[in-house]
């Protein structure tokens, strides 16, 4: 099923930076009305003309998604302002890079508040004003580290697994229900995004996405499509696709592998300076725009080979099903 040619409101959260600011502008070129949803005022206003200049319309909502009533207060003001919402888009993250021994209570606790009930008071939110009408799509997005958790991580992968939990048992209620409201995950690889410059880190070097690295463009495009169709769940890139699949038949290996190269693969050779802030309670981007893009640029991938295929997963299926048989035809009729 794809989308009507009609705009549509899209409310996306975290949208003042990173993966979150390249959907919302995605959505913007599409000619969509964006309500921008975010901590941040800086960010959402760099955010703001962004969507605007690429066609789009869009509204600042300055919002703490960690606050299930900020969130539900913020639905409202979108609908009255602009209209039914057409798709949801939950992003809004926070993380901490550190050991699971040197890891405080309060800080599971709101990695927990953003990465999880973000997404699950977003989700209420769209329901409620979706289901009555029997239309709409609610995205999540989500991480190949919701199949594989990884050292330094473990608040943000438990976060993203416990996603992948909730959203399988919606999905079930609402095929109980014959509800035409879709919920999809789309599954990340490594992104080139800010975050690894306001993350909170107990690491001494500075933070970096364990490569191959993506551009943000490329996880907003697998966006799109998920809102266009309803896909149940995409993976994007590679290193996703082993992570799943991996994961699934061999575990221990994973273990292994992520124990010799993924604590190093995670830090560049710079220090991190010791008195470095972090948004975990506090926006960063409330003074400062810090844009889209990250500090890696020049080693991020700007295409993805994998992400058409998993588009249209069921003609490539088709077609190699066709030459497997073509080939099994021919060295038939050779040994005749």
């Amino acid at each position: 099923m794809t989308r009507s040619k009609k705009p549509r409101i899209v409310v996306v959260t975290g949208a003042s930076a990173g993966a979150g600011r390249a959907v919302a502008v995605a959505f913007g070129k599409r000619g969509d009305t964006v309500a921008l949803i975010a901590r941040g005022r800086a960010g959402l206003e760099g955010a703001k003309i962004e969507v605007e200049s690429a066609g789009g319309k869009a509204l600042v909502v300055q919002c703490d998604v960690a606050d299930a009533d900020a969130v539900e207060a913020a639905a409202e003001r979108i609908e009255t302002e602009l209209g039914p919402i057409d798709v949801w888009v939950n992003v809004a993250m926070t993380g901490v890079f550190s050991y699971v021994k040197d890891m405080k209570p309060e800080e599971y606790k709101r990695v927990t508040d953003v990465n999880y009930l973000g997404f699950v008071y977003g989700t209420l939110s769209a329901l409620k004003r979706m289901l009555p009408r029997d239309s709409g799509r609610i995205i999540q997005f989500g991480s190949a580290l919701a199949y594989r958790g990884i050292p330094l991580q473990s608040a943000y992968c438990g976060s993203k697994h416990a996603i992948q939990g909730f959203c399988d048992s919606l999905r079930a209620e609402l095929l109980s229900e014959n509800s035409k409201v879709t919920v999809s995950m789309v599954q990340m690889p490594a992104i080139n995004t800010p975050q690894f410059d306001w993350l909170r880190t107990r690491m001494p070097r500075k933070a970096q996405p364990v490569p191959p690295i993506y551009q943000p463009e490329i996880p907003a495009a697998a966006i799109l499509y998920a809102a266009d169709t309803g896909r149940r769940e995409l993976l994007v890139g590679f290193p996703t696709w082993v992570a799943v699949w991996g994961n699934n038949f061999l575990p221990a290996v994973g273990d292994w592998y992520l124990a010799k190269t993924c604590i190093n693969g995670q830090m560049t050779d710079q220090a991190q300076p010791k008195d470095a802030p972090d948004n975990m309670f506090h926006p960063l981007d409330d003074e400062k725009d810090w844009g889209m893009h990250g500090r890696f640029d020049d080693r991020a991938r700007t295409t993805s080979w994998e992400l058409p295929l998993d588009e249209h997963r069921t003609l490539f299926a088709g077609a190699l099903a066709v030459a497997v048989a073509g080939v099994w035809g021919v060295s038939r009729a050779l040994r005749r």
